[in-house]
């Protein structure tokens, strides 16, 4: 009999100004028909549960809503509301603007998680910060006494996470006009 996988839960991202984008909420960005949100949503499908920190919307069901304190207070902030809403060992921490991240980058996420966790390497072999998966505890431990514009390079880079290969497309985030355009 085989043992059950581990519960693990998501926290998405979802809280930025999205200032390069001329102020939109990035969540509500269309791209291929759906949501940037209903993009992210569906790759953590398997999450229990699903925190989304950033403004709610009434139209998403399923998930837990939390806001970082200050609104807009950066994405160490949002990691820390997040977490508040985590009980399971494993987490995985996408921002909202990714809408190449799938069910299968997930999966190789979890499946790459060492002593602390595992983060997605572009092709370009940069570590995208806010593409992970994480040993909740350590998460916790690594977050400063003030997580309000902290660097997450700064704040999960000393955690020294097994690096996860991109696959094409998953990478790429909508940060500008010409990201959505592409």
């Amino acid at each position: 009999m085989s043992e059950p996988e581990p519960s693990w839960a998501a926290v998405v991202l979802a809280g930025g100004r999205g200032s390069r984008l001329g102020g939109v909420d990035k969540a509500s960005v269309v791209v291929d028909g759906r949501t940037l949100l209903d993009h992210v949503l569906d790759a953590v499908a398997s999450a229990r549960p699903t925190v989304v920190v950033g403004p709610r919307k009434d139209d998403v069901p399923g998930v837990t809503w939390a806001r970082e304190d200050p609104p807009g207070g950066g994405p160490v902030a949002g990691l820390a509301a997040g977490l508040a809403h985590v009980d399971t060992d494993l987490v995985v921490v996408l921002a909202v603007d990714q809408p190449g991240i799938t069910q299968s980058t997930v999966d190789r996420l979890l499946a790459g998680v060492g002593e602390t966790g595992a983060v997605l390497v572009d092709d370009e072999g940069r570590a995208q910060w806010l593409t992970g998966a994480w040993r909740t505890e350590e998460l916790r431990r690594a977050l400063p006494a003030d997580p309000r514009n902290a660097s997450m390079r700064s704040v999960l880079g000393p955690l020294d996470p097994v690096p996860v290969a991109a696959r094409p497309g998953e990478a790429r985030d909508v940060d500008t006009p010409q990201d959505l355009a592409r």
